[in-house]
């Protein structure tokens, strides 16, 4: 019968792989390659750097993602002999490591199915997440400053870079804000199911009779925007300010007025930037931030129209997402799939892959159902 389950769980990880085969159909993905291979190999390449980088990051992308996906066919059609090998010598040690690779075969093929999920529009870009704070005083200042790690920590387990833009720190503790780039392929497509509103119930560390605390913090992520998309900004619709770096508690960390803050008059969007010790550099990052916010309103207002004549009357799911628990007892539950844990301490060090997994499938069935 363990001889059938483990056939039977070789069997299902090879459909899904064939599916996952299908749509990241080999054979165009080679033809791809080879037109981005003899672009590469162009002597004037460097002439234009910013088009050379885009050249060479998605051939480097695609040739990562092609033999990610022939490794694992190679492991799952060796599986099988491996199995084989180790119940006619009779080596439970050999049969152990077999159950291993299974089980390692599954997560990546797992992860790799849900990859195939993201087929938005921008689901392929960066991701730009702004973090703040919302009701709840210095304990919601505090849960964006956990948020912020909780991020951060899940993006450096998967190996994505992260360039943090800005961050406004609060009087006491915490952060009123921050924003974050994350430099991977389908960052914004993977991250874009945590956006909305972040719960937080705990016993306050900042009040002195213990009582408990709700604190909220919203969490905003927009897609990076390309280059051919910048719209343009008349300076009189745009508001500057210079203004110090500090860190936590005022502690200056740059001598010169550097850090840039933009504000779009009509809108109201407010932007900052202090990363960089070039005030020019700054203003540079804090516009391409602006421009990607002034897209996605633009975008949330299409959609919003198109939604009006379909008749949608069902709101903005991302609001009220996800509830953290610390007392009374301890629990994080995603409100939209229901996924649920206990083990809070793992979900704010950044394991949050089931969390996410789970709304990039619920947000499919969503768009299939409408």
């Amino acid at each position: 019968m363990a001889d059938l389950d483990i056939a039977e769980q070789i069997a299902a990880i090879d459909s899904t792989l064939k599916q996952i085969e299908a749509v990241v159909d080999v054979p165009k993905l080679d033809g791809e390659i080879a037109e981005l291979e003899a672009a590469a190999s162009a002597p004037n390449l460097w002439d234009d750097p910013e088009a050379a980088q885009k050249v060479t990051s998605r051939l480097s992308y695609l040739q990562q993602e092609r033999r990610k996906v022939m490794g694992l066919r190679q492991r799952v059609d060796d599986l099988p002999i491996l199995v084989e090998l180790a119940e006619a010598e009779d080596d439970a040690s050999a049969l152990e490591e077999a159950h291993r690779e299974l089980t390692d075969l599954h997560g990546e093929i797992t992860e790799l199915e849900v990859r195939t999920l993201l087929s938005g529009e921008y689901d392929e870009r960066e991701a730009l997440v702004s973090i703040r704070s919302g009701a709840g005083g210095v304990d919601a200042a505090d849960w964006a400053e956990m948020l912020l790690r909780m991020y951060g920590r899940y993006c450096e387990r998967h190996g994505w870079s992260v360039e943090v833009y800005e961050t406004s720190y609060a009087e006491e503790a915490g952060i009123k804000s921050a924003t974050f780039a994350v430099k991977a392929p389908f960052a914004y497509g993977t991250l874009s199911v945590e956006q909305g509103t972040h719960r937080l119930v705990r016993i306050s560390p900042f009040d002195n009779q213990g009582r408990r605390q709700t604190s909220f913090a919203e969490v905003e992520v927009i897609p990076v925007v390309e280059k051919t998309e910048s719209i343009e900004i008349p300076e009189d619709e745009l508001r500057v300010d210079v203004y110090r770096s500090s860190g936590p508690g005022g502690q200056g960390v740059n001598t010169t007025d550097s850090a840039v803050r933009l504000t779009h008059l009509p809108t109201g969007i407010v932007v900052s930037c202090q990363n960089e010790r070039s005030q020019l550099q700054n203003k540079a990052t804090a516009m391409a931030v602006l421009q990607a916010k002034l897209l996605e309103r633009q975008r949330q207002e299409e959609q919003a129209k198109m939604d009006a004549l379909k008749g949608d009357s069902s709101g903005s799911w991302g609001n009220q997402m996800r509830s953290y628990v610390l007392h009374p007892y301890q629990m994080v539950k995603d409100l939209r799939t229901e996924v649920e844990t206990g083990n809070t301490a793992a979900v704010l060090d950044g394991e949050i892959d089931e969390f996410v997994e789970a709304g990039i499938r619920w947000r499919r069935q969503q768009q299939s159902a409408n």
